[in-house]
């Protein structure tokens, strides 16, 4: 299957939700989009864990893919994330996000019953996925949230399929990520922490999917774009500014602290939703302390 190239830094966007009634807000989605592609992101990942995509239904997931493709011009990605508990619910979702007309689909592993998913269970769960997917396929390692960790030889063994482009690793571990590429050299690999997305190029990742971009922007853009032309000591100073906001938000504060940091830029963040519960006053400070202190807030 045709694939798309994947390369630079593309932002996994928040959902944002009405804080009167609790619903999917399009207005605010569309217009942080838009933000995020004029300031030049490569770009837009829907519905993954920054986008509270466990907590939405399936009609909001139909529905944002949709809001989004319909501000995301042709030239810029949009990668539609599309993990469920079950193969087929994944298939299903897969195939809406075709229709929707997603780029890619980004496919987490199952969760629920992780500890009892030998290795081949999982590969058997991708490679279906991959076989059924009408867009290409990005395996995403997010152990934090789903506790189960993909590992290199499982990516190995799905290397050969036509229909999986690379994947994700959001481990925050640089060993794993340099197994990744190992195991599999022709992927195209994504940094998913933010401080780590220098390190990671290093490593040969192509780029990042980074939820600390939707907020501080131009310095995941800058870490990006000095170290394509060559330079690493600025690529490495705007790295040094960008890992402890993301420490301080993304990593020790989860969605409540993205959104928080974007409604201090004058982005939409707003309310998370339950059970998830939105910062406490001590929290938002600390969030806008790490933003000036980092130069992304004056």
């Amino acid at each position: 299957m045709a694939s798309r190239t994947v390369r630079g830094v593309l932002v996994p966007v928040t959902t944002p939700f009405d804080p009167v009634t609790g619903d999917v807000a399009p207005v605010p989605l569309r217009a942080n989009a838009r933000a995020l592609l004029a300031a030049g992101v490569h770009g837009i990942v829907a519905t993954g864990s920054t986008g509270e995509a466990s907590l939405l239904t399936e009609d909001e997931f139909r529905q944002v893919a949709e809001w989004l493709r319909g501000v995301v011009p042709d030239d810029r990605l949009l990668v539609v994330g599309v993990g469920r508990e079950s193969t087929r619910a994944t298939l299903a979702a897969a195939r809406v996000a075709g229709e929707q007309g997603a780029d890619l689909v980004l496919v987490r592993p199952p969760a629920y019953y992780g500890a009892s998913l030998p290795a081949p269970a999982l590969i058997e769960h991708f490679r279906r996925v991959a076989d059924g997917s009408p867009v290409p396929v990005v395996l995403y390692n997010i152990p934090k949230y789903t506790h189960v960790a993909l590992t290199d030889q499982m990516l190995a063994a799905l290397v050969g399929h036509p229909n999986v482009l690379g994947a994700k690793d959001s481990s925050g571990d640089l060993k794993n990520f340099a197994a990744y590429r190992g195991a599999a050299p022709s992927w195209s690999m994504m940094m998913g922490s933010g401080a780590a997305l220098y390190a990671g190029l290093e490593l040969g990742a192509v780029g990042g999917i980074l939820a600390v971009g939707n907020f501080a922007t131009g310095l995941a853009l800058e870490v990006w774009e000095r170290f394509a032309a060559g330079d690493r000591i600025g690529a490495g100073a705007a790295q040094e500014r960008l890992a402890p906001i993301h420490k301080g938000t993304v990593s020790e504060r989860g969605v409540p602290g993205v959104k928080a940091a974007m409604d201090l830029v004058g982005r939409v963040g707003g309310p998370v939703r339950p059970p998830l519960a939105d910062l406490g006053p001590a929290d938002r400070a600390r969030v806008a302390t790490l933003l000036k202190e980092g130069g992304v807030l004056d």
